[in-house]
């Protein structure tokens, strides 16, 4: 069985509709909504049309879904996401925690608070997120594979991204779809459960907190101790993305989500393990790798914008380009002399 990955198209709105019932709440850019989702695809059909190189000191508001694609069915079975730049059509908030430390003379004491503070910091970012993986399909580096193949897209249209780049984790969800969070903290100020501003925010974007949320700091040590466990934590399901993310170069930075308080993971854009190591070279033989000097696993994609795509190869790199595997060539519709880029698995 051979997957790749694949720009998404209009046909693809059904698939993207039953996994977007799948996620459980909290997966605010795969909404189980046809409106939402259509619009979603239509907007990456027009990114995937646009030509235009770009600038990364000033990159568009762009967004491309990508899905993975089962290339014996047919059948999509996970995707993702990729913004190439956040906070344009209103602002990109986030919470950063802070302390502020106070000393009192007359009781020769030091107090130290910590904070949230809601700004704007990573306004201008991109961003890669609305990764799903179909349930049945969570083994066989899957997950893996939809993860990377976003930073092999940056990498080859490097210029439409900016200097910096964010992965928003979901937070902690509770038994019922709740965020203890968002009931310590938003949710009194918004008069709505989470499940609903999440809904909202999906589909209407978060204007709304701009208007409602106070813009003054929150004291963590005044939330119940429900909410305050909660922040910089990821949903239990989210754990092996946090993992992958810290191994391509991704800290947390102390930003945290306005809505479930998971963590906000950060990098610079060209330190990406996955985009500084890319290569780009020539197929110089369609062949096994075996035997050759050099044979590995890796990730190799080829295509611009909607031709782009991904999936699992062996290769070997060899008389100035390289080997790559016939199954992997088949996915990819490459041939002898066509450029690929491809990084280690």
């Amino acid at each position: 069985m051979t997957f790749r990955i694949r720009a998404a198209r209009a046909n693809d709105l059904q698939p993207l509709y039953e996994m977007a019932k799948l996620t459980g709440g909290g997966f605010t850019n795969l909404p189980p909504d046809r409106k939402a989702l259509t619009a979603k695809l239509s907007r990456a059909a027009e990114a995937y049309a646009n030509c235009e190189e770009g600038d990364p000191k000033n990159p568009k508001d762009e967004l491309f879904v990508l899905v993975l694609e089962d290339t014996a069915t047919g059948e999509v079975r996970g995707t993702a996401q990729i913004f190439t730049s956040v906070g344009r059509q209103w602002p990109f908030y986030s919470y950063r925690m802070a302390t502020l430390t106070q000393h009192s003379k007359e009781l020769n004491r030091t107090f130290r608070a910590e904070m949230l503070n809601l700004v704007t910091d990573l306004e201008g970012s991109s961003e890669v997120g609305g990764l799903f993986l179909h349930p049945s399909e969570r083994a066989g580096g899957l997950g893996m594979l939809l993860a990377r193949s976003r930073y092999l897209f940056i990498a080859m249209h490097r210029k439409r991204f900016g200097d910096k780049i964010l992965a928003e984790l979901r937070g902690v969800i509770d038994e019922r779809g709740g965020s203890p969070f968002w009931d310590g903290v938003a949710g009194r100020f918004f008069g709505m459960s989470f499940q609903e501003a999440d809904y909202f925010n999906a589909i209407n974007g978060n204007q709304f907190i701009a208007d409602l949320m106070p813009k003054h700091p929150v004291y963590i040590a005044m939330l119940p101790e429900t909410a305050r466990s909660a922040i910089g934590l990821p949903h239990p399901s989210g754990r092996a993305a946090m993992r992958m993310l810290e191994e391509e170069g991704f800290a947390y930075e102390g930003y945290v989500d306005i809505f479930d308080g998971g963590p906000t993971m950060t990098a610079r854009t060209d330190r990406v393990r996955s985009i500084c190591e890319a290569k780009e070279v020539t197929v110089t033989h369609i062949r096994a790798p075996e035997g050759t000097g050099g044979a590995t696993k890796a990730l190799v994609a080829t295509g611009r914008l909607a031709d782009y795509r991904c999936t699992f190869a062996e290769v070997a790199e060899a008389d100035g380009g390289l080997v790559l595997d016939p199954v992997a060539a088949a996915a990819l519709g490459a041939s002898v002399g066509d450029k690929v880029w491809f990084v280690g698995r």
